[in-house]
């Protein structure tokens, strides 16, 4: 079969309206995991300080003679603690034209690009927190960083062979020979951290190493014999000898980093909160910079603990 002689269809035509949804759909993610489970606190110099302190060891001679004078006990000062803050920034700029003219998805490109921006400013803060970067105390013409989560865990870790510890948030971890992950590893560093006197209930892991955790045959397959008879392959809640940890997967932390985390331990202190500021004009433009400025407030980092350098394929 074929048209009639003349027949105008869409083809020959002019002016057909595009068909572009007025839905823009974004897959990229957005949780962020360790920043929206620590507690928030406030900063108020560039130089974020805290004090931590420890109880003496248990005593088992700890016996007095009765009408005995008073042995007086020695006092252990707290120590003091900081981590600088770090500005972070996202900016946008749209002409004039690109607002007013009729747009598919959006009535607003400066308002659309602004809520995008601020989600991607908040995966860039995720990142960093759960990153290996040092205290960078920062001048006129070096910016400012603060000590991230593995440059302050020192005490409870497991490190790949040549690897080496971070300390006080202004030493980065040095990596070492990547190696598998396996629960034994894990069981060490939770025991390792109750040890210390830290109640873990999160671990946090990449999602190679989320898929590994699974496979822990501390945790056999498990079928659910129910009207949906699901089969359940992954943890979501690891029962140790110390207690239950949430299995917490974390797209933006290091794969080759498992954290073992007391959250009641950690804080994000703000010296200036998420906020939005309009530029000067300039030409026929808007101009915004959304904007942060925090620092990570690692309370003791006694009470966490990591297995690193995992394998990650």
């Amino acid at each position: 079969m074929a048209q009639p002689t003349n027949t105008f269809d869409t083809y020959d035509s002019v002016g057909e309206r595009e068909d572009l949804s007025d839905v823009i759909y974004s897959i990229s993610p957005t949780d962020t995991p360790f920043i929206s489970s620590a507690a928030k606190t406030k900063a108020t110099a560039v130089l974020h300080e805290w004090q931590t302190d420890a109880l003496a060891a248990a005593a088992t001679n700890n016996a007095v003679i009765e009408g005995d004078e008073a042995t007086l006990d020695a006092v252990t000062a707290t120590s003091r603690l900081s981590n600088s803050s770090q500005i972070m920034d996202k900016t946008v700029v749209i002409t004039g034209t690109q607002e007013a003219v009729d747009k598919a998805g959006r009535a607003s490109e400066l308002a659309y690009q602004i809520a995008k921006k601020a989600k991607e400013l908040k995966r860039d803060m995720e990142a960093t927190v759960t990153g290996n970067q040092a205290e960078v105390t920062g001048d006129a013409s070096t910016a400012r960083k603060f000590g991230s989560l593995g440059a302050w865990i020192e005490t409870n870790d497991d490190l790949g062979a040549s690897g080496s510890s971070g300390g006080a948030g202004n030493t980065a971890r040095t990596d070492g020979t990547q190696r598998a992950f396996t629960e034994a590893q894990l069981k060490s560093v939770i025991k390792s951290v109750w040890n210390e006197g830290g109640e873990p209930s999160m671990i946090m892991v990449g999602p190679f190493n989320k898929q590994k955790l699974s496979g822990f045959t501390g945790n056999s397959t498990r079928f659910d014999a129910g009207a949906d008879a699901t089969l359940y392959t992954s943890v979501d809640v690891y029962a140790s000898d110390f207690g239950q940890l949430q299995v917490v997967p974390n797209r933006f932390s290091r794969d080759r980093d498992a954290y073992v985390l007391d959250m009641n331990y950690f804080a994000i202190a703000f010296l200036r909160d998420f906020s939005m500021h309009e530029l000067s004009k300039t030409g026929d433009s808007e101009k915004r910079q959304l904007l942060v400025e925090a620092t990570l407030e690692s309370r003791n980092e006694k009470a966490s603990g990591l297995v690193a350098d995992l394998t990650t394929s």
